[in-house]
C-alpha cells in the first residue's frame, strides 16, 4: 500500500520532534470525524482553515493600538498575528516542538477581537452584562460563527490553544500552545512599542533603562533577547517558560506601556469614540434583530449574544460605517 505525503510527514515528526512535542498522528481529533488528507496533517489542514476563512481576512482591517491611524507601518491586527506566527515558528523549531501545530494556534488566536482592539472588549462586556473576553470569541469564531455556521471543525489541539493563549484563561494542554503564549506577548510589546515612537508618543530613550540593559536598545535587540529567553529556558524540559531576567524585564516592559502608551490621553479619546459607536451598535442590533446578516439570525444563542457575535466581528471601518448608517 503508497504511503500518502501526510503519512510520510507524521513519520518524520515522529523521528524528530522532542518527546514531549504533540504529534499530528496522536491528535485527539475533531469533533466530526473527517477522512484523512493525503497531502496534509490535521494540524496542517487546520492552518489551511483558518487562513482561508472570512474572520482572518477582517484582521487587516481590524485595529492593534492606534484606531485608523494615519501612515501605512502601524499594526494591525493582521500583522500582529503574522508576527506571532513567526516568533512562534522560531521558538518550536528550536525547541523541536510541532511547528504546523503552533503556526494554527497563532493564526487563530484573535480572530474573536473586536473593533477598536481592546477597548471593544470592554465595552461589550458592559453591555452584555458579562465578561466578554477575545480568547472565548475567538474559539466561538472557529466553532460556531465561520463556514455560514458549521464552524472550521479544527482539532482539539488547535482550540485548546486559541482558547489558552491569553494569560487571563487556564493553562493550555500543550507546548506548542505555550509557545503562542509567550510569542503573542513578545510580539505585542515590541510592535506596540514601535508603533508608539512612530507616532510621537514616546522616544527609545524614554523606555526605562533597566529594561534596556535587560532587552537590549533595538527592537530587533529586544525580541532577540525574549526569544532566547524562551529557548534557553525550555531547552532540555518538558515545559515552556521563560528566563528569569527576561522575564522580569518584559513584565516592567508591559507596565511601562500601560502608563506611557495604552492608557495615554490619546487611547481615551479613542475609548470614548469606541464606546459610543460600539455601545449604538450593540443596543441597535439587539432591538432590531431582523437587520443582522441572514446566517448571524440563525446562530445558537440568544438576540444578545448574536449582536455581539455580528458586532465583535466588524472590521472599524464597517463599524464606523455603519454607525453613521444607522444614526442618519
Amino acid at each position: 500500500m503508497t504511503t500518502t505525503i501526510s503519512e510520510e510527514t507524521e513519520r518524520i515528526e515522529h523521528e524528530i520532534l522532542a518527546p514531549h512535542a504533540t504529534r499530528a498522528a496522536e491528535s485527539k481529533g475533531r469533533e466530526r470525524e473527517e477522512p484523512r488528507d493525503p497531502l496534509r496533517t490535521a494540524f496542517q489542514r487546520d492552518r489551511d482553515r483558518i487562513m482561508h476563512g472570512k474572520a482572518f481576512r477582517r484582521l487587516k482591517h481590524k485595529t492593534q493600538v492606534f484606531i485608523a491611524p494615519i501612515g501605512d507601518h502601524f499594526t494591525v491586527r493582521l500583522t500582529h498575528t503574522l508576527e506571532v506566527a513567526q516568533v512562534g515558528r522560531t521558538i518550536a523549531r528550536a525547541l523541536r516542538l510541532n511547528e504546523d501545530l503552533t503556526e494554527a494556534i497563532a493564526l487563530g488566536h484573535d480572530l474573536g477581537h473586536t473593533p477598536f482592539g481592546h477597548i471593544g472588549e470592554s465595552v461589550l462586556s458592559k453591555m452584555l452584562g458579562r465578561k466578554f473576553k477575545h480568547a472565548e470569541q475567538s474559539l466561538r469564531v472557529v466553532e460556531v460563527l465561520e463556514n455560514h455556521g458549521r464552524g472550521l471543525n479544527l482539532t482539539w489541539e488547535v482550540r485548546d490553544g486559541i482558547l489558552g493563549h491569553s494569560w487571563a484563561q487556564p493553562a493550555p494542554d500543550t507546548p506548542e500552545a505555550w509557545i503562542v503564549r509567550f510569542a503573542d506577548r513578545i510580539a505585542y510589546l515590541n510592535h506596540d512599542l514601535a508603533d508608539a515612537v512612530r507616532a510621537g508618543l514616546l522616544t527609545e530613550d524614554d523606555i526605562p533603562e533597566a529594561v534596556a540593559e535587560v532587552l537590549g536598545r533595538s527592537h530587533a535587540e529586544r525580541i532577540n533577547t525574549l526569544v532566547m529567553g524562551v529557548v534557553e529556558a525550555s531547552q532540555r524540559t518538558d515545559v515552556v517558560q521563560m528566563a528569569h531576567g527576561p522575564l522580569e524585564a518584559m513584565d516592567a516592559l508591559r507596565k511601562f506601556m500601560f502608563e506611557r502608551v495604552y492608557l495615554t490621553p490619546v487611547a481615551r479619546e479613542d475609548l470614548e469614540r469606541a464606546k459610543t459607536v460600539l455601545g449604538d451598535l450593540f443596543s441597535f442590533y439587539v432591538t432590531h434583530p431582523d437587520q443582522l446578516p441572514t446566517e448571524y439570525q440563525a446562530m445558537p444563542g440568544d438576540d444578545r449574544t448574536r449582536a455581539a457575535d455580528y458586532v465583535a466581528g466588524m472590521t472599524d471601518g464597517y463599524a464606523l460605517k455603519r454607525h453613521q448608517e444607522i444614526a442618519a
